[in-house]
């Protein structure tokens, strides 16, 4: 069964997805909407087309919305009243109230709607879940992630918490199976801009863990890590790389009797796991051409994506009242 799939937005996001679009297994790509960009060799061949009314005409059995995140909800409603499936850039929508009319529009209409967290499809971070869902690391402890790195051109509508944090809060819960319960953060600008561009926020897990996050578009050295770490040791994962680390904790023992009675850890073997490494793009395209053809659920369903803006939403609550926010 070979499927029809279309695009709106030809940004840098959109050129990515264009460029999978033209090469993806048993999917005939149609067309591109964009207003701006008509040479075709942008779209990888694929027709472009103006607006999406005329993107629908190709009768595409699921579009990829790569447009500003302000947009999402309408194009998102207006694909839903055409009976078409979507896969939408992360974040869902701009409010909790915009995600929600998605959700309500996509099921009521029995349509697939899947968020474009492309970090669930890291090679680093996919390992990393499967050894924390195995019990690998024991108890969760912490979870610390640190993106930052120069101001992207491309970013006009949103801050750096919608932007870049929404990552990090999508991919915390999915490797730990923990939810947010609370969060508290604090914020600048000091780029000029009207948005944030700087963040540090910690929360809390349902299942005990705390977390902190560091985001921001001001550093000149880019960097995507994440830090779990837990009863048996820690795990780095360098989603730049695609690297997965274990630091076990250490089993020396002390005859210094001062400090014997104290229960502490030292460092032990250190394991760079050898992974597979797909590009996450194209796995993510995958799995959402699976979920649509009913082959397959390995995507960011809609109701996942609704419950990141939230805490998102509590993020920039917290940054605006002060203090920590509840779930």
């Amino acid at each position: 069964m070979t499927l029809r799939a279309g695009l709106i937005g030809l940004g840098s996001m959109g050129r990515n997805h264009a460029r999978i679009l033209s090469i993806l297994d048993d999917v005939e790509f149609v067309g591109a909407a964009d207003l701006r960009v008509t040479d075709e060799r942008v779209s990888h061949g694929a027709p472009i087309v103006q607006d999406l009314d005329q993107l629908l005409a190709l009768r595409p059995d699921y579009v990829i919305v790569a447009t500003p995140t302000a947009t999402h909800d309408r194009i998102g409603l207006r694909l839903a009243e055409a009976g078409v499936h979507a896969l939408i850039e992360k974040p869902l929508a701009t409010t909790v109230e915009g995600a929600q009319c998605l959700i309500d529009a996509f099921q009521s209409r029995g349509l697939v709607g899947g968020v474009g967290h492309i970090e669930r499809y890291n090679p680093a971070l996919q390992s990393l879940r499967t050894r924390l869902a195995n019990g690998d690391l024991g108890e969760i402890y912490q979870v610390v992630t640190r993106r930052q790195g120069p101001f992207p051109g491309r970013m006009a509508d949103v801050g750096v918490v919608k932007d870049l944090a929404t990552h990090d809060i999508d991919l915390t819960a999915w490797v730990t199976g923990q939810q947010y319960v609370s969060v508290a953060a604090h914020a600048c600008s000091r780029s000029g801009r009207e948005h944030e561009d700087m963040i540090v926020a910690i929360g809390e897990l349902d299942g005990g863990a705390i977390v902190n996050h560091l985001v921001n578009w001001l550093s000149p050295l880019k960097e995507r890590s994440t830090v779990v770490t837990g009863a048996r040791g820690a795990f780095v994962a360098d989603t730049l790389s695609g690297d997965l680390s274990f630091y076990a904790n250490g089993a020396v023992r002390t005859e210094w009797e001062a400090v014997s009675v104290f229960r502490g850890v030292s460092e032990g073997d250190i394991t760079q796991f050898a992974i597979a490494k797909r590009e996450p793009l194209l796995v993510e395209h995958e799995s959402f051409r699976d979920a649509v053809a009913g082959k397959g659920n390995d995507i960011v369903t809609f109701d996942q994506g609704l419950r990141t803006v939230e805490v998102a939403a509590a993020t920039l609550q917290s940054v605006s009242e002060g203090g920590a926010v509840r779930l």
